[in-house]
């Protein structure tokens, strides 16, 4: 276990939706500072795994504001799709948005049925002290479910409208942000953060 020796740290996103759910997350314990007052453009997520690139995005947070830095790299990967779109999720339909790669998601399962329509959440968090840690603190996090044919409900952000939660019978867009906070691939990659933080 590691001990908690700062009470801030930077969060390396431009992404307001996670921001909001991290700072949920971690924010009785430690001051959670948005990239956005350190830097104005995001890092080059040049990595090839969800590993890679969160570790790229903390370093580069580390680096711009001299304060400990923690990165999510987080994406779907689709079962019939050979797991994409992965790392790409984000991007999927070239930076269009959610809206875009929701649409795009559901053209390329258009003939699919439900029981190859399997999919998970993965999250990967990255937690560097400084710039150069050499050791940075890596937890992961999957949530699986499957993808529904259309949209449903109106909270969370991404694929969320699109991604059924057996254990809730429900879409992750239909979930409180607490429970969703509980259930996912991000929460259960916060937990074990927050273990080895000694927070938990």
């Amino acid at each position: 276990m590691t001990e908690l020796a700062f009470d801030r740290l930077v969060l390396a996103s431009g992404n307001k939706g996670k921001l909001a759910e991290l700072q949920q997350m971690l924010g009785e314990h430690v001051t959670v500072l948005p990239q956005s007052e350190f830097l104005s453009e995001e890092a080059e997520e040049t990595g090839l795994t969800f590993i890679e690139n969160a570790i790229l995005k903390a370093r580069h947070a580390a680096r711009a504001s001299g304060l400990p830095a923690l990165a999510d790299d987080s994406g779907l990967a689709v079962d019939a799709l050979g797991g994409a779109p992965g790392i790409y999720s984000a991007r999927y339909a070239d930076g269009a948005g959610d809206a875009a790669n929701n649409a795009k998601l559901l053209e390329a399962l258009r003939d699919i049925p439900d029981a190859e329509r399997g999919a998970r959440f993965i999250s990967v968090l990255a937690l560097l002290r400084h710039a150069d840690d050499p050791t940075p603190i890596i937890c992961q996090g999957e949530w699986h479910g499957r993808i529904l044919h259309a949209p449903s409900g109106e909270h969370g952000f991404g694929y969320d409208p699109l991604f059924w939660v057996p254990e809730t019978n429900c879409a992750s867009a239909e979930l409180p942000a607490a429970q969703k906070n509980r259930l996912s691939h991000r929460g259960k990659a916060m937990a074990q953060l927050r273990k080895q933080l000694g927070l938990a």
